[in-house]
């Protein structure tokens, strides 16, 4: 039954695949619409900061604050972390 179920997936997936690929034809991206204004391209060096450096500049800033307001969380917060349990326990059952 196992393997009817894994079929069943798989057929779907690669005809949902195939299906999206015939649907989206990039060919129709070679002719411009109706009031289609591109505007100039990027050079490499603007592209490479748009989608490169932008994106690790902004991931770097969020790490940064994530940490700084994680250690002075730390420092702020007196937890359990510090005691020690003893794993001793004694008990008397009265019968």
């Amino acid at each position: 039954m196992d393997k009817k179920n894994a079929l069943r997936a798989g057929a779907l997936a690669a005809g949902t695949t195939l299906m999206m690929l015939l649907m989206s034809s990039p060919a129709s991206a070679l002719t411009r619409d109706d009031g289609d204004d591109p505007g100039p391209g990027l050079s490499v060096i603007e592209t490479l900061g748009l989608f490169v450096v932008a994106p690790i500049a902004l991931y770097l800033v969020i790490h940064a604050l994530v940490v700084i307001g994680d250690k002075t969380h730390k420092k702020k917060d007196p937890t359990s972390s510090n005691i020690a349990a003893k794993a001793e326990a004694k008990s008397e059952v009265k019968a």
